[in-house]
């Protein structure tokens, strides 16, 4: 059997989930992951590599016989981390510098969804150096709350909703003042604000052929009924019951693969995971976002339901034979909790010690996101979302107690997790919330 060294470039929670399901695939010849944590420690060699230097990269990939990269974070794609490597004939899952701003700039994506008629919201770009159009906008809106959001990439943290003309505009000056966000934001884009339910769903692509791997529902919201400040996500479910299999298939028919024919039509196919956010509106399924790369925390409750090789997957998505490949997922559910820092999203402390991980067990698994070891081999806390706690189950409230179960005996000072993670799923259930 034909085995892969394979790097998958990335540190976070999902990372070691993509660790944990390359590990699973008997076409695992070495995993190396740069720069890693210390869970995807246990699945193969963490490597101190600065994924930022693309020559580094490659230097490590010749030296090490990699034939395989898997890209994790959306920063190196939209860097054009996948051009450089296959520039010189390494294999990357992952797409180019041009499809990634799919991601990179939201403003793009609106003007391709726009021109090919793809479901968004209605939206205006604004120059951060038109201060006074974009200023003029808010104040004669009268459609409110609407969205603000910063054009580029701002680790989930540069979109907000805003309820009226005093807040947009206080969220124009937060953005502008602060550095993460004031880099993301050459462009404004103010969009309506739509209504109805989110789910995330997510698509395999190899430049023309799509298939979708599976949905979920993200808890985007720091706090318990989707209160307070954006993050990264403190959450999430899978299948989500709010997409049955006549609503998956509109969606592939009516966005997924549109916007794989868009990017093959201006010249930009995508090969990778296509990351479709959509709202679930009055008027059916619109695009929220894309993001072009698994998510997190949904990769983490993706993976164990995979049953598919992973390896076999991606292969098939650089080589554009996706059309041929299987794609099976497990019957049951996922439920991920994030264990998240003190003070998350805004400042928090680091080095916390981390007790109680306990082991994996069929229905719970952990990941890590945000940890690291001491000298003396202690864990603790690196991060603001510091792990991913897993729940697996035959039923949506198997997997959501399992996931709180093994939540139970972890601490670290400061622990803080939302208790609500599956409720909406629940709730579409018709069971108790």
């Amino acid at each position: 059997m034909e085995t892969h060294s394979v790097l998958l470039i990335g540190g976070g929670g999902r990372e070691h989930a993509l660790a944990w399901a390359l590990a699973r695939s008997p076409h695992l010849g070495a995993l190396h992951i740069a720069p890693g944590n210390p869970g995807t420690a246990q699945l193969g060699t963490n490597a101190d590599l600065d994924i930022d230097d693309h020559e580094a990269v490659l230097d490590y990939i010749e030296s090490h016989g990699i034939d395989l990269v898997v890209v994790g974070p959306e920063q190196p794609l939209v860097d054009g981390l996948t051009d450089y490597l296959e520039d010189y004939g390494v294999k990357v899952f992952g797409p180019s510098k041009a499809a990634a701003q799919l991601e990179g700039s939201k403003a793009f994506a609106k003007a391709l969804m726009r021109k090919y008629g793809i479901p968004t919201a209605d939206y205006a770009v604004f120059d951060r150096h038109e201060l006074a159009a974009l200023t003029g906008h808010i104040e004669t809106r009268t459609d409110w709350p609407m969205v603000l959001k910063a054009d580029g990439l701002a680790a989930g943290k540069g979109v907000f909703i805003c309820q009226d003309a005093a807040e947009a505009l206080m969220r124009v000056e937060t953005i502008l003042n602060d550095p993460g966000l004031s880099a993301a934001a050459d462009l404004f884009v103010v969009e309506e604000c739509m209504t109805g339910e989110e789910v995330s769903v997510f698509a395999l692509c190899d430049g023309h052929q799509a298939r979708i791997l599976g949905w979920a529902q993200d808890h985007k919201r720091v706090g318990e009924g989707d209160t307070g400040l954006n993050t990264g996500g403190m959450g999430a479910y899978a299948p989500a019951p709010i997409l049955d299999a006549a609503a998956l298939e509109h969606i592939r028919l009516q966005i997924v693969q549109p916007t794989l024919d868009a990017m093959a039509g201006e010249g930009t196919p995508f090969r990778g995971m296509l990351y479709c956010g959509l709202m679930m509106t009055p008027a059916g399924p619109k695009v929220v976002e894309y993001n072009c790369r698994f998510g997190d925390p949904e990769c983490q409750v993706l993976m164990p339901l995979l049953e598919t090789d992973l390896i076999e997957i991606m292969l098939a998505c650089v080589h554009g034979r996706l059309e041929h490949q299987p794609v099976d997922m497990r019957t049951g559910y996922a439920c991920s909790v994030v264990l998240a820092s003190g003070g998350y999203p805004g400042a928090y402390a680091k080095g916390h010690p981390i007790t109680g991980l306990g082991e994996d067990t069929p229905d719970s698994v952990v990941f890590h996101s945000g940890t690291r070891r001491t000298e003396d081999g202690t864990l603790v806390t690196n991060g603001g979302r510091v792990l991913n706690v897993v729940g697996l189950g035959n039923t949506l409230p198997d997997a959501i107690a399992a996931a709180y179960a093994r939540v139970s005996g972890i601490r670290f000072q400061d622990m803080y997790h939302r208790r609500d993670i599956g409720t909406k799923g629940l709730a579409r259930l018709g069971l108790r919330t």
